[in-house]
């Protein structure tokens, strides 16, 4: 999870400076693209078995969500601050619970409910609706964290019989068909030379978000992993502040500390039960 959370920051740095010049559809194209051609030096590497999969259709539906998904957090990226985007991000971890318990079955334990809760009480201290107008692209962003959670959900899923090469070959390419459908008529390039390096950075990072994400979810619980994704949050916001000149709220601060809180409760009860099987 520590290699998802600096690589989604880094995505996130990328995006933004490509933001200069290309819209989040352009980006995403460029994303998908350069994602579809680093896996074949990734599978010279590892071997191409991991291409095979004995779920198809879920690797496809995982992929179409995620391409939506991820279409709304870049948009977000080139409209609102940083760290409003990945706060608003972070209701997902709240989604994965609830639809892990109902479709994958997990065990909705009092420590995981009180660290996902204090997770969403940190978000609401920093957005506090009804004081603060929410602008349509966090709309967006919420919706967006929605569809990431049904993927999260898929991944765990996946894991059982697929590997994380696996998702992360489909799912290349699955998004790199439907970001060419949607930005054939809308194709662009970035004209200056020092925006080129981002596009690497962004495909790069894209591919070992997924892969660490597929990694953590494999070896836990989906509502255990998830909530430790709220450590991005403090993260973002100081990239904002120092590259970005974005104004830092106090409440932002607030909220930050409580999220930190419910993941130390969440990862102390997780090691307190795994010591107990023990």
């Amino acid at each position: 999870m520590v290699g998802a959370i600096l690589s989604f920051v880094f995505m996130a740095i990328s995006a933004r400076e490509l933001s200069v010049e290309l819209s989040a559809v352009q980006i995403l194209f460029w994303r998908s693209l350069t994602g579809a051609l680093l896996m074949p030096v990734v599978l010279c590497i590892c071997g191409w078995s991991h291409i095979k999969t004995r779920q198809l259709g879920l690797q496809v539906s995982r992929g179409a969500i995620h391409f939506v998904a991820q279409y709304g957090w870049f948009f977000g990226i080139t409209m609102i601050p940083l760290a409003d985007v990945f706060a608003l991000e972070f209701t997902a971890p709240i989604w994965t619970v609830i639809f892990a318990s109902l479709f994958l079955g997990e065990r909705l334990s009092f420590g995981r409910l009180g660290a996902v809760g204090l997770g969403f009480g940190g978000v609401l201290i920093i957005l506090r609706p009804g004081v603060e107008v929410i602008e349509p692209a966090a709309v967006v962003v919420l919706i967006s964290a929605a569809l990431y959670a049904i993927t999260y959900v898929m991944v765990k899923t996946l894991t059982k019989t697929d590997s994380p090469l696996c998702i992360m070959f489909y799912m290349s390419f699955i998004q790199l068909a439907l970001a060419t459908a949607v930005s054939v008529t809308n194709w662009a390039a970035p004209s200056t030379a020092g925006l080129w390096p981002w596009l690497v950075v962004v495909g790069a990072s894209g591919l070992t978000a997924h892969y660490c994400m597929a990694q953590a979810l494999s070896r836990s619980d989906a509502s255990t992993v998830m909530p430790i994704d709220f450590c991005r949050l403090p993260m973002i916001m100081l990239v904002g502040f120092c590259f970005y000149s974005e104004h830092v709220d106090p409440w932002i601060f607030i909220g930050a500390l409580v999220i930190v809180v419910g993941n130390y409760l969440n990862i102390r009860n997780e090691l307190v039960r795994i010591s107990d099987n023990r």
